[in-house]
């Protein structure tokens, strides 16, 4: 039989080594973990080397397919998709799903003639008045957006004359520009 002091010293030691090899390994996790970004916590988080990344990628991805629902470069993207999936991949920026959604948000809105690369640029079109269409502006008066069904993601100028009739306003995600 064993002899009940020598268990205690045993099972002490045993958790003792268990206690301290959890602790490391929380330490080490939590020393790895980075703050991940939020609609609320976005416009503090985000640095101007960000949105040039953003604007950057939306480049790269000229010439992917429109596709409802879609989320990712090998899918193909619809106009909002394609701005959640810029903002979170390339800014750790998280902005609502929908383009209604992001229209409604609590984001700054900015007037026309105060646009910066990266704003997220609204469009009506469905016949209703309602905002319909997102796209990101790049600067110059020109956007990257995917536009429809059939379509590839495109650069387009506000001054086209459809888009300049169907502007309705914009929205800023960032603090960069």
């Amino acid at each position: 039989m064993f002899n009940s002091t020598a268990t205690f010293i045993m099972f002490r030691s045993i958790l003792f080594v268990c206690l301290a090899s959890l602790t490391f390994v929380i330490s080490s996790a939590s020393a790895s973990l980075q703050p991940r970004a939020t609609l609320g916590t976005s416009l503090q988080a985000i640095k101007p080397a960000s949105i040039d990344g953003v604007i950057d990628r939306a480049h790269e991805l000229l010439g992917t397919p429109y596709k409802w629902g879609g989320t990712s470069a090998e899918q193909g993207f619809d106009c909002s998709s394609f701005l959640v999936y810029l903002f979170k991949t390339e800014a750790n920026v998280l902005i609502p799903r929908t383009t209604a959604a992001m229209h409604r948000s609590s984001a700054a809105t900015i007037k026309r003639n105060a646009l910066k690369p990266g704003d997220a640029v609204f469009f009506k079109g469905n016949g209703r008045g309602q905002v319909s269409h997102v796209g990101l502006y790049i600067g110059e008066g020109k956007f990257i957006h995917s536009p429809r069904t059939g379509k590839k993601i495109r650069i387009d100028s506000l001054s086209n004359s459809y888009w300049n009739k169907n502007y309705t306003t914009a929205k800023r995600f960032h603090t960069a520009g």
